[in-house]
This record gives structure tokens, C-alpha cells and sequence, in this order.
């Protein structure tokens, strides 16, 4: 049998090797000596924050003693939540996942501790400790599979919360896995989970599941904000208060349903659905924040009567469009990639737009930001399909240079994001014009495409088990 060290017996050789006593390190760690004289002769665990203390004193790196404490004084005894709850925290700030796993397996053979690890994930979620909590939150959800939980899904929610990125795959993984759970949530609690599903499908162009979730959510939060209310809540449903106010997810829903139109080039349907969230008069409240959520719903109508008017042929906007965005800053990356494809559909000439905008879009090129309504994940993809659209119009006007310079750039980007209807689209884009590209564009393109593949091959390699 393997014999495991103890932190005590790495202390008291401290102590000789060092010729200090007892009392002489009590006194220079601020450990009371007795507390120290119990660890080690009657073998009394030390608490995380008193371990803190030691291995200050002893010169040692933070956590330097974590490994062992979770062997001598977790794995081998009894669970003890009074010593596992502030070390799950500590490993937390020192970014110890490994010793976090160590002592989430060790304990989670027994469903009765789910409830606690859960509130402790919620704690570090709220600390932003998301990597962490993940940790917890995948062992409370595979504890309780079975279970059919409201805290199940509130787990399944925040680990599609914490996994959404840049990786559009992934993402499109994530939301298929969470939104079979949504329904398990209180009723509250769907509408922003249905507002994050939402966006993270438009994101990744999944219009059809993106038109099931926008209907659900108009017809939850239908129900939510017309419904009768005592004047008086209770404690628990302030609590469960959602993010924003319940109209705010009913007019959201009409954005959502606008959008799903405008990727089927319905756009008197999607103009339909616009004027519907721009017209809140039925809106009760008229406290500030919730004016403040009709002034946001009010400006992205007007922004988007604008494109698809301007979409479905109504070039007369444009001036008015530009003047708009112009104005307001967070639309102007919207209103190019709706400019840019009218160009290419209506073939409009828009040299001089994009040479008025040609600073903006350098500054999108170096950095990709998350912009108003729009999420991180849903510009980038935006972005890409805007790069790619500009290199179409000035292929068209025989303007190959710049042409391949933001076909690349629409490349590198789909390729980190991971968005293969991108990808598709660039290698068709650049086979049709190959003749006019210069040797150096032809290699930076191959070996961007090679990369493609690579990653391509690792993914099948993976599945396969290789």
C-alpha cells in the first residue's frame, strides 16, 4: 500500500530544519498554538484559511499544500463541507480546476451533496469563476440526469451560458444539448433562457430553430405580462426577477420573427414584425427603465425599416440610412453589411459610402466587439459575411486587389470562429476569380485553407477514437 505524506509531517520537518517551536511560528503565522499542537498530535484538520497562514509562513506559494489537504483531509475521511466549500472557492482564485475535480469526484457518489455544490457553482458563476463553476455544474448535472430537475436545467442553462463563444460549432452543440431543457425552468427564468437561445441561432443561422424559439417566447412572455399579479410579491419571485422588464421579451420576440423573415427575403413580413416592437403604446409601465428599453426597441426599428426597405429594393432610404447610422455608432457595422448586399443584389455603385466608412472598417478588422443588441458571437459571424460580400462587389468591379484582400480576411476570420457556411462560400468566391489572384494571395489562401483541413481532419480523428 502506497503511503500517503501528510502536510503535519512536512511542517514538523519544517520546524527542525528551521529549529523554531511550536509557539515561535505561532506566533510569526498569527496560528493560534494550540490549533497547531491539535494537528499534529492528535491529527485535528487545520481550516483552509488557517493552511493559508502556515504556508505563508513557511515561505511557500499560495495553495502550494492544496493537493495534499485534499488527500489527507477529504479523499480519506468523511466529506466535510465546512472545509470543502471555502477550499472549492480558494482553488477557484488560484485557478486550481485539476484539484477542484479531484475533490468533486471524490464526494459526488452521493446525490446528498448536489444541493450544496450547486449553490457553491451558483457562487462562483456569480464571482464570474466560470471556468470553476463549470466543473460543478457538469457534476451536479450528470448526479442528476435522472432527476428531472428544476436545478438539472438551471445547470444545463449556465453551462450553455459559460460554453458559448467564438467557436460557432461548438456553439451550435451547446444550444442544441440546452434547449430541450428550457421547458424544466421556472417560467421566469425561460424568458432570458429563450432570449440567449435566441441569440446564439441567429448567430449561427439556424432560422428554423431560430422561428420555434421566437414563438415560444412570444407566447411566454405573452403570458407573463398580461397576467393578473398580486400588488404585493413575494420573496421568491423577486428573486426569479427576470433581466429585463416582460415586455421587453414580448418585443424581442417580434425582433426575433423579423429576423427569421429577413433570411427568407421576406421582408414585408419582417417590416410587419418591426412595426410591431417599434409601436410599445400598450406598454403600462412607465418607470426608467423600462423607457429606457422602449427608446433601445424604437432606435432598432427605425435602424432596421431602414434595411429592409433598402433590402428589398427601396434604394430611395439610403440617404436617410447612412444619416441614421452616422448618428448612431453601434448601427453602422448593421447598415454596412445591409448596404453591401443591396450593392451587390441592385448592383448599386457605393464607392464613396465605403470610402466614407473605410476607417470603421479597418476598426471592425482589428477589433471585433460586441455591439447593442447585437452579441459577440452574432457580430463576428455578421462580420464575416459582410467581408465576404465586400470582396464580392469589388470582384465585380474588377477591383481584384481589394477584392482578395477581404476575401482572406473573411477567411481567417470563418476559420476562427469556426463557420464552415463561410468557409464554403470564400472557397467558391475565390475558385471563380483564381486566374486574377497574384502567387502571394494564391499561397496565403492555401495556406489558410490547409489549416481548414487540418482542424477538419483532428475533429473526424477524434469522433473516430484515433
Amino acid at each position: 500500500m502506497k503511503h500517503t505524506p501528510t502536510i503535519s509531517a512536512e511542517f514538523e520537518d519544517y520546524l527542525k530544519q528551521n529549529n523554531m517551536t511550536l509557539g515561535q511560528f505561532a506566533e510569526y503565522s498569527g496560528v493560534h498554538q494550540r490549533t497547531l499542537s491539535n494537528w499534529i498530535t492528535q491529527h485535528r484538520p487545520v481550516s483552509v484559511q488557517q493552511l493559508d497562514r502556515i504556508t505563508l509562513a513557511m515561505g511557500l506559494p499560495e495553495g502550494y499544500f492544496y493537493d495534499l489537504y485534499i488527500e489527507n483531509y477529504i479523499i480519506e475521511r468523511s466529506p466535510n463541507m465546512r472545509r470543502i466549500e471555502p477550499l472549492l472557492y480558494r482553488c477557484a482564485e488560484l485557478d486550481k480546476l485539476d484539484a477542484i475535480r479531484r475533490m468533486v469526484g471524490a464526494i459526488m457518489d452521493k446525490l446528498l451533496y448536489s444541493p450544496r455544490l450547486f449553490d457553491i457553482a451558483e457562487g462562483l458563476f456569480a464571482q464570474g469563476q466560470h471556468a470553476a463553476a463549470l466543473l460543478l455544474y457538469e457534476s451536479v448535472a450528470e448526479g442528476e440526469k435522472y432527476q428531472h430537475s428544476e436545478r438539472l436545467a438551471v445547470c444545463q442553462y449556465r453551462i450553455f451560458t459559460i460554453q458559448i463563444g467564438d467557436d460557432q460549432k461548438r456553439n451550435l452543440r451547446a444550444a442544441t444539448r440546452f434547449e430541450s431543457f428550457v421547458e424544466r425552468l421556472d417560467e421566469i427564468v425561460q424568458l432570458d433562457a429563450l432570449k440567449d437561445l435566441g441569440n446564439v441561432c441567429r448567430s449561427l443561422r439556424e432560422w428554423d430553430m431560430l422561428d420555434e424559439i421566437a414563438r415560444s417566447l412570444e407566447n411566454k412572455a405573452k403570458i407573463q405580462y398580461f397576467k393578473e399579479r398580486p400588488q404585493k410579491s413575494t420573496r421568491l419571485e423577486q428573486q426569479k426577477k427576470p433581466s429585463r422588464p416582460l415586455f421587453a421579451y414580448l418585443a424581442f420576440s417580434q425582433l426575433l420573427h423579423a429576423s427569421v423573415c429577413e433570411a427568407y427575403g421576406d421582408y414585408e413580413t419582417a417590416l410587419r414584425y418591426t412595426y410591431a416592437y417599434a409601436d410599445l403604446s400598450w406598454v403600462k409601465e412607465i418607470d426608467g427603465e423600462t423607457q429606457d428599453w422602449k427608446k433601445r426597441f424604437q432606435e432598432w426599428a427605425q435602424a432596421n425599416i431602414y434595411a429592409y426597405k433598402l433590402l428589398s429594393g427601396e434604394v430611395t432610404v439610403l440617404p436617410d440610412y447612412l444619416s441614421y447610422a452616422s448618428s448612431h455608432k453601434n448601427e453602422v457595422l448593421p447598415a454596412l453589411i445591409n448596404i453591401i448586399e443591396a450593392a451587390n443584389r441592385y448592383n448599386i455603385n457605393v464607392d464613396d459610402i465605403l470610402e466614407q466608412f473605410e476607417l470603421d472598417i479597418q476598426s471592425f478588422l482589428e477589433q471585433q466587439k460586441s455591439v447593442g443588441v447585437y452579441t459577440r458571437q452574432f457580430v463576428s459571424e455578421r462580420f464575416t459575411h459582410f467581408l465576404k460580400e465586400l470582396a464580392d462587389y469589388y470582384f465585380r468591379k474588377t477591383a481584384y486587389r481589394n477584392g482578395f484582400k477581404y476575401l482572406i480576411n473573411s477567411l481567417e476570420i470563418s476559420s476562427a470562429i469556426n463557420n464552415k457556411s463561410c468557409i464554403i462560400k470564400c472557397v467558391k468566391l475565390f475558385e471563380r476569380y483564381r486566374k486574377e489572384a497574384s502567387s502571394e494571395t494564391t499561397i496565403s489562401y492555401q495556406i489558410l485553407i490547409d489549416g481548414v483541413n487540418e482542424d477538419e481532419k483532428k475533429i473526424t480523428n477524434n469522433r473516430s477514437g484515433h
